[in-house]
């Protein structure tokens, strides 16, 4: 069950800070100071296609392991 909480906190940090860079994309530089694609918003494009990937993956996963944590705890019942 720990396994499953891990991945949904992971999926909703990760959906997260998709939605915050496609609201304000220039937090990386505005964060760390630097602009890793010269000010074209390239990085920022790619960082949101990831972070939805991670999101939704990690979504997934979560819920398998819920599902599976359900079907073990009504089997041992």
């Amino acid at each position: 069950m720990l396994k499953a909480r891990i991945e949904t906190v992971l999926a909703v940090l990760a959906a997260a800070l998709a939605v915050v860079t496609l609201v304000w994309p220039t937090w990386i530089e505005g964060v760390f100071g630097v602009e890793p694609d010269g000010g074209n918003g390239e990085a920022e494009w790619w960082l949101v296609a990831v972070l939805a990937v991670v999101a939704v993956a990690s979504a997934l996963l979560a819920r398998r392991d819920y599902r599976l944590a359900r079907r073990l705890g009504a089997e041992g019942a």
